[in-house]
């Protein structure tokens, strides 16, 4: 186990410039895009040498709902931050040129700020049709998302900013709160991003939804440019690790085989817990991710059908029980050990599924493979 600060020297020294993360959420991704950074300024004045796009980012942006005035004024505020200089640089033009593939239905315009040098004061929303009253509304969470995403990839293309500081891109889970089409529009420009970036600075990408880092990782080992992303002795550019730890202790994994066989990590996870009796609660966490990754690889919607396919006789009551225990907090270190007769229940579900799809599961990785 290492520390967050030990993980992104790890990084900083890993020799490709591309690399993919999966991890659960609240692993500690965005604590480590913050130590990458303050491990990578320039010790001499605290300058970034590579620019970021995580939590952070996405906070500078900050709904004001004009309650006190029935919501006629609605609109995205966002914070000052030394990026303003630079918004005067851009257009809305620049913004929705990056929205293209997401076919919103909206448009919008900035709000400036009565100073120029504080860039955009906000932002305002409306109906695509709604083209002389332009009355403001307040898009989704989703929607959101996806246009602080593309006034992001717009800033980076101005001067001042991503062409002074090019060492990396840091880019923390630009998919959160998205659907799966958008979730694949995003893998498609976070491509772009690398396809254009790569040879010049390290792109470092990680993410909770390891279907888009998925759809990456196809893209880069088996798309039309795979020979872009493979060195002289078919060797590959890029690196695809699995974050995990409790608190303050963690560990990156090197993948073998990429980040779509995660599903195998849980399972290697689970069978070791099983096999040296140190089952905990949080154990029925992963177990879930792996039904409903199987569930989703089917194309059905609940995993309750994955149990009634391995033969589970009440597949209604093991799939609530599973549900109540991982929904206790599984990100921190849990002590508590299952019933017996919910460790017996965990048991009969992970032999059954081992048998069932006859999982081959890696061994795990010595520090020479590494």
């Amino acid at each position: 186990m290492s520390t967050v600060i030990e993980i992104a020297e790890q990084l900083k020294a890993t020799k490709e410039n591309i690399i993919l993360i999966y991890a659960f959420n609240a692993t500690g991704k965005t604590r480590l895009s913050v130590e990458y950074k303050n491990i990578t300024k320039v010790k001499e004045d605290g300058r970034h040498i590579g620019v970021y796009y995580n939590a952070f980012s996405e906070d500078l942006f900050v709904w004001d709902n004009d309650n006190d005035n029935g919501e006629q004024n609605i609109k995205l505020d966002i914070k000052f931050s030394s990026l303003n200089r630079l918004h005067t640089l851009m257009t809305e033009e620049d913004v929705e040129k990056k929205l293209i593939p997401y076919k919103r239905k909206y448009n919008f315009y900035f709000n400036p700020n009565a100073d120029p040098e504080k860039g955009y004061d906000s932002v305002t929303f409306y109906k695509i049709e709604d083209t002389e009253s332009k009355t403001p509304i307040k898009i989704s969470r989703g929607e959101e998302r996806i246009f602080v995403w593309c006034f992001f990839l717009a800033l980076l293309e101005v001067e001042g900013w991503a062409d002074t500081q090019n060492a990396h891109f840091f880019i923390d889970d630009p998919v959160s709160s998205l659907d799966d089409h958008n979730i694949y529009v995003t893998a498609y420009t976070v491509f772009d991003l690398i396809l254009k970036e790569y040879e010049k600075r390290k792109i470092i990408i990680t993410s909770h939804h390891f279907g888009f880092l998925t759809i990456l990782s196809d893209m880069l080992g088996k798309g039309e440019y795979v020979s872009k992303f493979r060195n002289r002795d078919n060797s590959k550019k890029y690196k695809e690790f699995i974050l995990e730890g409790n608190g303050d202790e963690l560990s990156l994994i090197k993948t073998r085989d990429g980040v779509f066989l995660y599903h195998l990590r849980l399972l290697q996870i689970l069978n070791q817990a099983k096999d040296s009796k140190e089952v905990y609660t949080y154990h029925f966490a992963l177990l879930r991710q792996v039904l409903e990754n199987i569930a989703s690889f089917l194309g059905v919607g609940q995993f309750g059908y994955v149990l009634e396919q391995i033969g589970i006789t009440d597949p209604q009551r093991v799939a609530f029980i599973v549900n109540a225990l991982s929904h206790l907090n599984v990100y921190y270190q849990q002590i508590d050990k299952p019933v017996p007769d919910n460790l017996e229940l965990f048991n009969e579900v992970l032999e059954r599924l081992m048998t069932k799809y006859r999982f081959v599961i890696p061994k795990e990785e010595s520090d020479n493979d590494k």
